[in-house]
């Protein structure tokens, strides 16, 4: 999941580093036949890999023709580019699914975006400052709500588990409210934070009668057939086959040193960054979301709805704006879990981006720069000029 700005988590890297083997490697390039087609992006590919993980890709292209450019590897101690069908947690990837879901809903009649969470999920939203009658179901989905910051870690900042290792979406909610004071009175100001899609998580249940996960499979991901999209259940902690694995990290001069991210539940971040998917499966849900394949064109524009937040991020209702340095607009979103940073952008003329790397700092030191660079490349560099 994107983590908030302001977490003072710590991860455990060092110590991961310390209790396993310690893979070292030096940056490879890759790049597959039509990389000499775009050497722009191809450049701030390796620009954003050299800051980033073992591996990264994009796959990118328009409505008539895609295409993916790989540096680095997809496997430590092995010669492999990621390819444009392997499968990875998309993190807060998960959070556009969701507001769909949530949208869906509102197109129903099921629920009122601008009605307090207290009509839904009487007692949920209270104690440690928090008042659910003042917290609407909108200010949620835009991180608005005024909730703390939260950002679980496996071991570390989390509830304690159920026997069988899961979390449930109420001991994470409880967990994130008592652990985060309010940022800000409801609707006076943008925090990112996942407690708000753990408990938009929870409306979906309440309001489907299903758990979260068969909610999203069978709202959008099954309608729009994408085989290689998984909202995991519990149990499900490894990835399904080809997959992109999934890395710690820390740099001595030019070398890097790597450890696997070991398996953990996937309900730890649930419907805030559960996700499992595919640069090409991504790319067609947004694409889908553009197309007006899953809301209505009245939902579509209260989604896109944004508010600049602090550091100049444009937030809708689970999706971001990003203004394209060549003309035009970008929807997306980014996503940081253990082991992976993602990012997915679609425009409404067919263009698209998605990127993946197998590693994330969970806190500082990310290549955030270099992964708008490459975005905004990939989605530019075949674009005629606009004025």
């Amino acid at each position: 999941m994107a983590i908030a700005r302001n977490s003072k988590m710590l991860v455990p890297v060092v110590g991961a580093l310390c209790a396993s083997m310690l893979a070292l490697t030096s940056p490879v390039a890759h790049a597959d036949t039509t990389a000499e087609e775009h050497p722009a992006t191809l450049a701030a590919l390796r620009a954003f890999q050299a800051a980033a993980g073992p591996g990264a890709a994009v796959y990118a292209g328009d409505s008539g023709e895609t295409w993916t450019v790989s540096a680095g590897t997809g496997t430590v101690n092995a010669d492999r580019p990621i390819s444009s069908d392997e499968h990875f947690r998309i993190g807060s990837q998960t959070k556009t699914f969701l507001a769909t879901v949530v949208l869906q809903l509102a197109e129903e009649g099921g629920v009122s975006l601008d009605a307090p969470i207290e009509d839904y999920l009487p007692g949920v939203v209270t104690g440690n400052g928090y008042d659910g009658t003042l917290v609407t179901v909108r200010q949620l989905l835009q991180h608005t709500s005024g909730i703390g910051a939260y950002s679980p870690y496996p071991g570390l900042n989390t509830p304690q588990p159920e026997p069988d290792g899961s979390f449930s979406l109420a001991a994470l909610v409880r967990h994130g409210l008592s652990s985060s004071p309010p940022a800000s009175e409801p609707g006076e100001g943008f925090t990112y934070t996942n407690t708000g899609y753990y408990i938009l998580g929870m409306l979906v249940e309440e309001l489907t009668g299903q758990p979260v996960d068969r909610a999203v499979t069978e709202r959008v991901i099954e309608p729009l057939g994408l085989s290689r999209t998984v909202f995991p259940t519990s149990g499900e902690h490894t990835l399904p086959s080809p997959a992109v694995n999934g890395y710690h990290g820390v740099r001595v001069g030019p070398v890097y040193l790597w450890t696997p991210v070991t398996s953990y539940s996937p309900s730890l971040y649930s419907s805030a960054g559960g996700m499992v998917s595919t640069m090409e499966d991504l790319t067609a849900f947004y694409h889908a979301l553009d197309d007006g394949e899953l809301l209505s064109a009245e939902s579509l524009a209260e989604m896109r709805g944004t508010r600049v937040d602090d550091k100049d991020v444009a937030y809708g209702l689970g999706i971001i704006r990003h203004d394209l340095s060549c003309g035009g607009t970008a929807w997306g979103h980014n996503g940081v879990v253990p082991g992976y940073m993602t990012y997915t952008l679609t425009t409404d003329d067919g263009r698209h981006a998605s990127l993946v790397t197998n590693w994330a700092v969970m806190v500082g030191h990310r290549p955030t720069a270099q992964m708008t660079e490459l975005m905004d490349t990939a989605l530019c560099e075949d674009a005629p000029q606009r004025s």
